[in-house]
């Protein structure tokens, strides 16, 4: 059933790999992993919305610790481009990235997320990229804890699989 969720597309050299916010304990990581691959030169990552305790100044911004796990990676500065303007969901992250796209003449992104917010990244992106010229590559990433074979043995693969149900269905009305 899990597989039916899962995309995981084949690499290419594409312009960059895009860090959806979230996941700040694999995205950036395998987005770092891909980059020194030298599947491509610029990572960008998502200046996202704010949350309470960062309004309060107790945590980080959510941007600057991606950024923080992309150096200690050895991902130059130099190669990490922040976009977006305080976005709150996939939605507004697709928005962002079809913005950094026309801008910069961009033509291939590659977007590594969770195993099972795979299907709904590529609909999702395939959507807002349309007339674009654009291509979109989905890598799944799986956690350390579990996997397509072992989700349901997890309570954070079964809370994933479960939150990517409900949101496929909400996006695909709402999108």
């Amino acid at each position: 059933m899990a597989n039916a969720w899962i995309v995981n597309e084949p690499l290419a050299k594409a312009d960059a790999i895009v860090v959806l916010g979230g996941g700040l304990e694999t995205r950036p990581f395998e987005a770092a992993r891909l980059y020194h691959e030298g599947l491509a030169p610029k990572i960008l990552l998502m200046d996202v919305k704010l949350s309470p305790t960062t309004r309060l100044g107790i945590t980080p911004l959510e941007k600057d610790l991606t950024r923080q796990v992309l150096l200690k990676q050895n991902v130059p500065d130099s190669d990490c481009v922040t976009i977006g303007d305080g976005v709150a969901s996939t939605y507004d992250e697709s928005r962002a990235v079809r913005a950094w796209l026309e801008k910069t003449g961009a033509r291939k992104v590659i977007i590594p997320t969770d195993l099972f917010h795979t299907r709904r990244v590529r609909w999702l992106f395939r959507k807002q990229l349309r007339g674009t010229g654009a291509t979109v590559t989905v890598r799944a990433v799986v956690p350390a804890d579990y996997g397509a074979t072992n989700w349901w043995t997890n309570v954070e693969g079964l809370i994933g699989f479960q939150n990517e149900v409900v949101k496929s269905v909400y996006y695909h009305v709402k999108y």
